[in-house]
């Protein structure tokens, strides 16, 4: 039985192609659905059971979600009911199937709840739309999603009365109990379904609300009553009719492609391919385009790092490289470094002409590294952000840094793991522990310290009013500490410029060089494994034993090696790395993770603190995870001096 689910409507309304591809063997998917690992990464098993408990005493319609008829048959039953509580309500109507989190019947009135692992602004009119009406596109699919609910409820039930709620995260409300975070654990039954264990059975224990229910009928309505577009011209119900007919055929939209083609996920690696999956981003663009493997080897715009003007250019049938110039991404230089626009035509150059060699401002970055101190300090976090607070005083999606790794590399050149802290204790609340292991760590030394992009400031900047706002004996102390090596934020009051600022390192590379093998990404994971593959410094190096060296490591034995070759190229030392989760590669995480809101540093060591914290696990389990994570952390300070261990010789060789 074809059936279009809520989840399947969220993905046509992104491209209606995708739903001819999604959900068959044959189609390589980059986002692979897991929703344990979603669930786990944002909060939304412990959020779902909370909702619940506002709403107790409800029935749970368990089973799979494809056998339809059945769930809904059961939903049918238990609503005949004057009063009924309903989880995982289902309903059918002409293939039409969604389930809901939450149903509450009171007589003739139903009231729909959405339950989501995202926080929100009650004080804040435009939360959902913005001052014209339209609505705010962080919410649309949320939206939708809920529209469709209704729609299919209402269907389902013609003469009820229903109302739509989103229950989620209250930004400006803070815990008033300790604990709340580890009141419901995680665990896997015999048949491996996911579960709750919860540690509370009275709603009272829970304190004060910190998700609430708010009303949206307004605008869902404005959906269902066509408002708002749902499909470029077509209105919500012209969508939906459009969207079934095309799903119960098995019939290809022929959506027109666009630049939004960039984010597609149907694509294939180069191994996927040769095993004979497909791709659905290719067959559009053969349809569509008439492109045939030629063209599919030619590099395009959507590569282009950080491109704004893409889609003008698209609709301008302007998509590969060769046919781009410099006016067309308005070029513009600015002095001293490289600017945004000079690395685009960079990227397009070097392409078009094959040429792998990079591209230094000699110079300048001479001048800048002059600048630098040794020791030189390379730090890293790793962070969460978790719905539910721990401690009481705490809001949703506070902060929470659970690790750091700390290499200095010595004038002499020797390279030291010189420090590290992880705590994953459940429940416990690290980050002033963490604030003191590193004052501790870094006030061995005056030399300079480098962070990579923005993240670690962010933090420092959130463990700063987390001290302020505690009782903590030394935090001015601590706020002292943290005003030295950060700066302030720009929203802030109080301002600040520490005299050891980190530096970026990240902005060190945009300023000053580019690799074509990083295809314009900045990320340090696509920088590092480009430069270990031109850099014969490096690579005669780590190819060695890291005792050999003057390396030193608290995670890997002496004789480890950094460095090896496959297909004539340095493998990646990432991927040398066990992954953190059975069958689950780290760009499988990242994929699955991507378009989850509270995620802005990378979902591995996230995920993996998220499962340390909430799953029940063995002794040699959380021995094992814990382990990796520290792996992980090491290999990101690491890679930061390798990076500046090339800059230097680059320097020094141009002198």
């Amino acid at each position: 039985m074809r059936v279009l689910t809520k989840s399947r409507f969220k993905l046509a309304l992104n491209c209606p192609n995708k739903l001819f591809y999604t959900k068959k063997k044959e189609y390589a998917n980059t986002e692979l659905e897991d929703s344990f690992l979603q669930s786990l990464a944002e909060g939304g098993f412990q959020v779902e059971e909370l909702a619940r408990m506002y709403y107790d005493g409800g029935v749970l319609i368990d089973g799979e979600d494809w056998n339809y008829k059945s769930l809904a048959t059961r939903t049918k039953e238990l609503l005949t009911q004057e009063n009924v509580i309903i989880y995982e309500a289902a309903f059918l109507f002409d293939n039409l199937f969604i389930r809901t989190d939450i149903l509450v019947k009171r007589g003739n009135y139903i009231e729909l709840i959405e339950v989501k692992a995202k926080s929100y602004n009650p004080e804040n009119q435009h939360n959902f739309t913005n001052a014209k009406g339209g609505i705010k596109g962080g919410w649309k699919s949320y939206l939708m999603d809920l529209a469709f609910q209704k729609h299919v409820t209402q269907l389902c039930m013609p003469n009820a009365n229903i109302t739509a709620k989103l229950m989620l995260a209250d930004k400006t409300q803070t815990a008033t109990v300790d604990g709340l975070n580890q009141l419901f654990r995680i665990a896997k039954d015999k048949t491996n379904r996911t579960g709750i264990i919860k540690q509370v059975d009275d709603v009272n224990k829970l304190g004060a609300p910190i998700i609430t229910t708010t009303h949206v009928d307004g605008v869902i309505n404005e959906i269902i009553e066509g408002k708002h577009k749902a499909l470029e011209n077509m209105t919500f119900l012209e969508a939906i009719a459009f969207l079934n007919a095309l799903y119960q055929q098995d019939t290809y939209a022929n959506w027109p492609v666009s630049w939004a083609c960039k984010g597609c996920e149907f694509k294939v690696t180069q191994e996927q391919e040769q095993a004979g999956m497909r791709s659905g981003f290719k067959e559009c663009f053969s349809k569509q385009l008439g492109w045939s493997k030629f063209e599919f080897e030619q590099p395009t715009t959507f590569e282009i790092w950080d491109f704004r003007r893409g889609g003008k250019l698209f609709e301008q049938g302007k998509l590969f490289l060769k046919d781009i110039h410099k006016d067309d991404i308005g070029l513009k230089a600015v002095a001293g470094r490289l600017s945004r626009t000079e690395r685009q035509m960079l990227q397009i150059e070097k392409t078009i002409a094959k040429d792998v060699t990079p591209y230094i401002l000699t110079e300048e970055l001479a001048e800048e590294i002059s600048q630098w101190k040794y020791p030189l300090n390379f730090i890293d976090f790793e962070t969460s952000t978790v719905a539910l607070p721990m401690f009481i005083g705490m809001k949703p999606y506070e902060q929470i840094a659970f690790q750091f790794s700390h290499h200095i590399l010595h004038k002499n050149g020797q390279v030291e793991h010189y420090s590290e802290y992880i705590n994953t204790t459940p429940g416990a609340f690290p980050n002033f522990e963490f604030i003191r292991a590193l004052k501790k760590s870094l006030e061995t030394n005056e030399g300079s310290i480098f962070r990579y992009a923005t993240h670690e400031n962010t933090i420092m900047n959130a463990i700063y009013d987390q001290l302020m706002a505690s009782e903590e004996i030394d935090k001015q102390e601590l706020c002292a500490f943290i005003k030295t090596i950060s700066v302030s934020k720009n929203n802030r009051v109080e301002t600040w410029h520490g005299e050891r600022n980190m530096i970026d390192l990240c902005e060190t590379v945009k300023k000053y060089y580019y690799h074509p093998y990083t295809k314009g990404s900045n990320s340090i994971k696509a920088v590092l494994p480009a430069i270990l593959n031109t850099s014969t410094y490096l690579q005669e190096k780590y190819s060695q034993p890291i005792t050999n060296i003057g390396v030193s490591s608290k995670n890997f034995e002496e004789h480890h090696v950094w460095l090896a070759m496959e297909n004539n190229k340095v493998k990646d030392p990432y991927k040398t790395l066990p992954p953190l989760f059975k069958d689950w590669s780290d760009d499988d995480i990242e994929h699955t993770l991507s378009g989850i809101t509270n995620i802005d540093n990378g979902g591995q060591a996230l995920t993996a603190y998220g499962k340390l914290q909430y799953v029940d696990m063995s002794k040699e389990e959380r021995t094992a995870l814990k382990n990796s994570l520290l792996k992980y952390c090491e290999l990101d300070t690491l890679a930061m001096v390798m990076i500046f261990e090339e800059f230097r010789e680059l320097v020094a060789r141009s002198v």
